[in-house]
C-alpha cells in the first residue's frame, strides 16, 4: 500500500533508453536509477512518468546547426540552447521508457520537446518559459500539492520540472539517489544551487522521503 500521502506525487523524469549506457546521449550510470525508482514509486499513489518525445529534425540537435557539434550552445529565440546529439526521437527504440522500469500503476506518460522550435526539459513548462504542458493543472485537480522528482538527468530535465512545480506553487523535492546528471560545464553544481534558491529540498536517499 502506498505510504506517501496522496497530496504528494511522484514525477519520474525521462528514464528512457536513449539516456541509459548504449543510448544516444547516455547519462552516465543512468540504467542505476530503475530499481531505486522501482521501489520508490510503490509509496506513492499517483506517479506520473516523463517521456522526452522529439521530431527527428528537432531544434535542439546538433545535426540542424550546420557546423555546431553536441554540447556547443546556441543562441534560440527563447534563450540559450545545448545542442544535444539526436535522441529521443518519436517512437523509436531510444524514445522508449527503459525496459526494467516497473511501475504498473503509474497515472499518466506526459510527452515532452514535441515541437520543433522550442526544446522542453520541464515536465511542466516548455523551453520558452510560456508553453505549458498541462500537468500542473492535471495535479492541482487531484489535489496534489507536494511533488518528489526523480530521472534522468539531474542537471537538466529533474531541475527544470522541480524549479518548475515551485513557479506552480507545488512543495517540490528531489531524490539524488534516484537520479542522475550528465553534468557539462559545471552543469550540476549549477542546477542544485538553482534548485536550493528556489526551496526545493534535496533528499539523499530514497527511504528519506
Amino acid at each position: 500500500m502506498p505510504e506517501i500521502p496522496a497530496s504528494t506525487a511522484l514525477i519520474v523524469v525521462d528514464v528512457q533508453k536513449d539516456f541509459c549506457p548504449g543510448g544516444a546521449l547516455a547519462v552516465p550510470e543512468g540504467h542505476a536509477v530503475v530499481p531505486v525508482i522501482n521501489a520508490l514509486a510503490r509509496r506513492f499513489a499517483t506517479v506520473v512518468l516523463t517521456q522526452d518525445w522529439h521530431p527527428a529534425d528537432h531544434r535542439s540537435f546538433a545535426s540542424q546547426h550546420a557546423g555546431r557539434a553536441p554540447f556547443e550552445t546556441v543562441e534560440m529565440p527563447y534563450g540559450p540552447q545545448v545542442l544535444w546529439p539526436d535522441h529521443c526521437v518519436m517512437a523509436t527504440p531510444g524514445a522508449a521508457l527503459h525496459p526494467d522500469l516497473d511501475i504498473p500503476h503509474a497515472a499518466m506518460i506526459q510527452r515532452k520537446g514535441m515541437h520543433r522550435e522550442v526544446d522542453s526539459y520541464s515536465a511542466l513548462l516548455e523551453a520558452d518559459r510560456r508553453t505549458r504542458t498541462g500537468l500542473d493543472g492535471w495535479l492541482s485537480a487531484r489535489g496534489v500539492r507536494a511533488v518528489v522528482v526523480c530521472g534522468l538527468a539531474t542537471d537538466f530535465c529533474v531541475a527544470w520540472t522541480a524549479l518548475d512545480a515551485r513557479r506552480f506553487g507545488f512543495e517540490a523535492s528531489v531524490v539524488e539517489e534516484a537520479s542522475r546528471a550528465i553534468d557539462t560545464g559545471g552543469s550540476l553544481a549549477r542546477a542544485w544551487a538553482e534548485m536550493a534558491a528556489a526551496g526545493v529540498r534535496r533528499i539523499a536517499r530514497a527511504e528519506e522521503v
